[in-house]
């Protein structure tokens, strides 16, 4: 149910009056580079956005929750998509320390020792029908979650008890949710992930996906060194290890640093950066050789003797 028109805010206007009270409304969000290639996920999620057609004015737009590892791109992969429904996208990072009157009103003590109010990156979103991030969800507590349970069903609405209102969402308002696949995480309870729904997940990029977004966000480099890190990055993809694209950005830009500054070659301080960056285990696999060990295997006579070695209930013969 969309905020009454007298509620809303001009446009570019920074407070709102909601039932007598006046909040002041956030700024948007600008992030400087968007997000490259992953189209199958940009789609997927342009499609849990969509306005519903004639036939269906009560529908609401999803609120999915995209899943990968860090450093892949996923709030980069949100906001581009959400540039293309609103102009005003805001983000909101979660932590273990937020709290509902975090993700809604805070107030402040002003001038006089009034209290003001502070509406949220989630909270002005709502109002002025804008798009909301929320980062790394998975780290906030269920306690937090609780405040937007009726948000993320067809109530379409937050109550601040700080503030002592209802928050109504506007019609054109959208949310999303991003989770990084580790174990630093909060269990988040099932009746909000059944709200946060349909899953999209953010893989690796490929070879020419990774180009690609080393050329989006250093346009300025040397090929060659662009050419090294992105192949050390497909060799640790290939092994399914930890190392995303904000890696091979970091050791990209630290290894020109130490060129300018040092004076090494660019292998020496590929080296370096890489070591510094993802650590000496990760670092090896820029040698093109390098094979990782593979596991120990029990031959069929090992596996014979422990047999009967053992019995089935596990004592001794």
């Amino acid at each position: 149910m969309p905020v009454k028109p007298s509620s809303a805010p001009a446009a570019g206007g920074r407070t709102v009056t909601i039932d007598g009270v006046e909040l002041r409304l956030a700024q948007p969000d600008e992030m400087p580079v968007l997000s490259v290639g992953a189209e199958t996920a940009k789609n997927q999620l342009r499609a849990c956005w969509l306005t519903p057609g004639a036939g269906a004015p009560e529908e609401i737009p999803l609120s999915p929750r995209i899943l990968g590892q860090p450093g892949v791109g996923k709030t980069t992969l949100a906001y581009t998509v959400a540039k293309e429904f609103s102009e005003h996208v805001y983000i909101f990072q979660c932590t273990m320390d937020t709290r509902p009157e975090d993700l809604l009103v805070t107030p402040v003590i002003g001038s006089g020792q009034q209290i003001r109010y502070h509406a949220s990156p989630l909270a002005t979103a709502m109002v002025r029908g804008g798009v909301c991030i929320l980062d790394e969800g998975n780290r906030m507590s269920e306690k937090s979650w609780a405040s937007l349970a009726p948000l993320l069903d067809s109530r379409r609405y937050v109550e601040s008890i700080i503030a002592g209102i209802k928050i109504k969402a506007h019609a054109d308002f959208r949310v999303c949710v991003t989770m990084n696949d580790d174990s630093s995480t909060y269990e988040i309870p099932e009746y909000i992930l059944s709200r946060l729904q349909p899953q999209i997940k953010v893989a690796f990029p490929n070879a020419v996906e990774e180009k690609a977004i080393f050329k989006a966000n250093l346009p300025h480099s040397d090929e060659e060194l662009l050419n090294v890190v992105a192949e050390f990055l497909g060799r640790c993809h290939k092994f399914e290890l930890p190392v995303a694209s904000r890696d091979g950005i970091h050791i990209v830009r630290y290894a020109e640093r130490l060129i300018a500054k040092i004076g090494i070659s660019a292998p020496e301080a590929i080296g370096q950066a890489t070591m510094q960056i993802v650590g000496e285990e990760f670092a090896q696999y820029l040698d093109p050789e390098f094979e990782p060990p593979q596991p120990q295997r029990v031959s069929l006579a090992d596996a014979e003797y422990l047999l009967t070695r053992f019995n089935t209930s596990g004592r001794s013969n």
